[in-house]
């Protein structure tokens, strides 16, 4: 700045110093002032989960063995000027509630129930990007922080934990489990997490020594997560072309690429807002993993009969499916670990 005066010669040197002295002082005096409100800004924006208006369920369903604390997928659709549900933002917060519904009951007979607003990215996010999205994310994830913190510290009391999202909840729930879940006290509360609908890598489990991917149908403290597509399709928003993702089978509970048959389906069930289930289907469809991409593939069901909906989805991407198609086999497999954790922990 002062050299910049100095050059143009419209000021002797000195005066230039002093000038230039004055005027970086007063950017960045400028600059401390919008940092400050902006910070301000976050504050009085980020939620206090000290109130039960910030939750969508809080220690529902008693006298269960373990505790569910559930993040939704993303309902936000954003505009041009926003990027992050508001907390005040009723409608979008009502199909919030509406979307944790309709997995809600998969977890329902094994745990009390703990859900959380947060004000996740809009899906306009995943239209840019994707270092561009970080941002948006990182305010989600400061939510899904701040409301486990509270629930660890006002209610858990040492009880079993089964941590489940979907989409983005399933993102959140894996920032989750590498930032809180690094705790060996937390980890040990861990049953299992059900992040459906999102990838992990290879890579991000070396990086998070402390995370474990799921082997079987009863190992404890693991990662649960798979991606539904159809067999032709090549690259998602979910598992870009050339990332491979970890995945495992819900039907047969294998790591590897070992089809399981249609007979294994105990049942689809498509729920509503309610969470009631309006449609179920046995033995719908089979699936494999396929192992360049990971993704689980799956067969039996066609593009045209299950479509992606929404337009950030190509066809043959069978994302909103994800807990549907498996929903019976997901549900009994909660069971299936939550006995397994209980025993081990009888044992000690």
């Amino acid at each position: 700045m002062r050299d910049l005066f100095a050059r143009k010669g419209a000021l002797p040197a000195a005066k230039a110093r002093r000038l230039g002295g004055r005027v970086a002082a007063g950017l960045m005096a400028a600059l401390l002032m919008l940092l400050l409100f902006a910070a301000a800004v976050c504050a009085e924006a980020a939620p206090d989960y000290a109130l039960e208006e910030n939750w969508a369920y809080w220690a529902d369903g008693e006298d269960r063995a373990a505790d569910v604390f559930f993040l939704c997928p993303t309902v936000f659709f954003g505009d041009d000027q926003h990027f992050n549900m508001a907390m005040d933002d009723e409608e979008t917060k009502a199909s919030f509630l509406g979307a944790t519904n309709m997995e809600k009951g998969i977890y329902d007979a094994y745990g009390t129930f703990y859900a959380p607003y947060y004000r996740q990215a809009g899906l306009n996010v995943y239209e840019m990007p994707e270092q561009e999205r970080e941002a948006y994310f990182a305010i989600a994830y400061e939510d899904v922080k701040a409301a486990f913190t509270y629930y660890l510290e006002h209610c858990n009391d040492g009880r079993p934990v089964i941590l489940a999202g979907f989409s983005q909840g399933a993102d959140m729930s894996l920032r989750l489990l590498k930032d809180c879940f690094a705790d060996e006290a937390v980890n040990d509360l861990l049953v299992a997490c059900y992040a459906i609908g999102w990838r992990i890598t290879q890579e991000e489990m070396d990086a998070y020594p402390h995370l474990r991917f799921a082997q079987g149908e009863d190992d404890t403290g693991v990662i649960i997560a798979f991606n539904s597509e159809a067999e032709d399709v090549q690259d998602s928003l979910m598992i870009p072309a050339g990332i491979r993702t970890l995945a495992i089978n819900p039907l047969n509970w294998r790591t590897d690429g070992t089809p399981a048959d249609k007979t294994l389906n105990l049942g689809a069930c498509f729920t509503d807002y309610s969470g009631q289930i309006v449609s179920e289907i046995e033995q719908l469809t089979g699936a494999y993993i396929e192992p360049v991409r990971g993704s689980l593939k799956v067969t039996d069901v066609t593009a045209d009969e299950y479509p992606p909906v929404l337009g950030i989805f190509s066809e043959g991407v069978y994302h909103l499916y994800d807990y549907q198609f498996f929903y019976r086999n997901l549900q009994q497999n909660v069971g299936v670990r939550l006995d397994a954790y209980l025993g081990q922990q009888a044992q000690r």
